[in-house]
């Protein structure tokens, strides 16, 4: 657990995309949805790219705050083995830091 984040987001998961909120910045909010597999262009992550990506700071103690609205979900960066569990009517927590670009 992070005592002291430099940043926490809260994730929420519905069924087929993702809502965002920077909760130490003002009304800092968005939703992600999944590229449709028309769009997909060479060097993208199948089932994985978004048309908003979320953006988050390096070498900084990040807590992550996940839920879902309807069913079970699962958040994930598998390059950095990060995964959590979405569950709704519960707030999961997991803090994680980035050291790589």
């Amino acid at each position: 657990e992070v005592y002291n984040p430099t940043m926490t987001l809260k994730a929420v998961g519905h069924q087929w995309y993702w809502s965002y909120e920077y909760s130490d910045f003002t009304k800092l909010e968005f939703d992600s949805y999944m590229t449709p597999q028309e769009e997909y262009q060479k060097m993208m992550f199948r089932l994985l790219d978004t048309d908003n990506r979320v953006v988050l700071p390096m070498n900084s103690p990040i807590r992550m705050i996940v839920t879902a609205a309807d069913v079970l979900h699962s958040w994930t960066i598998p390059s950095l083995g990060v995964k959590t569990d979405a569950t709704p009517g519960r707030l999961n927590q997991t803090s994680f830091s980035i050291n790589r670009p």
